[in-house]
């Protein structure tokens, strides 16, 4: 397996894998607008915010994503934080350990750049998601509260 950071050829499989987490996608299904462009190239700009991909062998099929952000703050003794979101392994070649490298790769990361803290949240109906960050060692210290801009 290869992880790298994303490219814009990726897009399609990203979306695809963030599509439906039930099924596998096709990612030659996926129409990328304007709004997911303009997201993406803003992702790759800012070197705060890292799109990794975990590939096959050759680099071409997408089988894993996640959202690094790494965000400063006066807590953890002024050290950033990384969050981790849009984490999926499509659902054909779960069970494999591919999340669990893929989450070690996204902690070594923060680790690197010296954060103190690594945060996530999930959605609470993905019950099994939760229990597979709780074996890596995440615990459920604080809420989460969300308030949707779209309505």
């Amino acid at each position: 397996m290869i992880f790298r950071l994303a490219t814009r050829e990726d897009l399609p499989a990203v979306l695809a894998l963030l599509a439906d987490d039930e099924r596998v996608v096709d990612p030659a299904s996926i129409v990328v607008d304007e709004a997911r462009e303009l997201a993406f190239a803003a992702i790759v700009a800012d070197a705060r915010n890292e799109m990794l991909v975990l590939t096959d062998d050759d680099g071409a099929v997408v089988l894993g994503c996640l959202q690094l952000t790494y965000i400063p703050g006066l807590g953890q003794g002024g050290r950033d934080r990384a969050l981790v979101e849009a984490v999926r392994i499509r659902p054909d070649r779960r069970g494999e350990g591919l999340g669990a490298e893929l989450m070690e790769l996204a902690v070594e990361r923060a680790r690197e750049r010296g954060c103190g803290l690594v945060q996530l949240t999930s959605n609470k109906r993905r019950t099994a998601a939760h229990r597979f960050y709780e074996r890596l060692g995440f615990a459920r210290s604080h809420e989460g509260l969300k308030l949707s801009l779209l309505d």
